[in-house]
């Protein structure tokens, strides 16, 4: 179904290259495409914002940051709508999004990709149970004898 669509797609811009039809909105489209598909260039921009953030929350204007996050935001219409703070819609919303869509992408990989078998799945999963372990590990050594061992 997807690659029908995508056939589609292609055809519609192979049509209109040939024929020499633009739209306006290709003008906004075409560049912002081509910078989201190109992966270096989105890590390069996720990297900036996360380094941007860490210098906003620990610079001298950090109020100002951890307000933005207590910025209240509505979704809804008429009498039927949701407020929450920016906080709580990244928490419960997108975080949720995000995860479904990895699970999602875990499920493709297990039944069709790379992890298809045992021995293309085993250094992955050695790698999962080693980043739940040794940080826990690691928690012990540090925390051995004191109230928070537990934790």
């Amino acid at each position: 179904m997807k690659n029908k669509r995508n056939k589609k797609i292609n055809e519609k811009l192979v049509e209109r290259f040939i024929t020499g039809k633009s739209y306006p909105i290709d003008m906004i489209l075409r560049p912002m495409d081509n910078l989201l598909r190109n992966k270096p260039v989105s890590g390069i921009l996720l990297f900036l914002a996360v380094v941007i953030a860490l210098v906003w929350a620990n610079s001298p204007w950090r109020e100002a940051y951890h307000h933005l996050w207590e910025t209240p935001f509505t979704i809804g219409f008429g009498e039927h709508n949701i407020s929450k703070n920016l906080h709580h819609w990244i928490n419960d919303g997108l975080m949720a999004v995000f995860f479904f869509v990895v699970g999602l992408e875990i499920k493709r990989e297990v039944l069709s990709g790379d992890l298809s078998s045992w021995k293309k799945a085993s250094l992955p999963a050695a790698a999962a149970l080693g980043g739940m372990i040794f940080p826990a590990i690691i928690f012990t050594i540090f925390n051995y004898g004191t109230p928070t061992e537990g934790g």
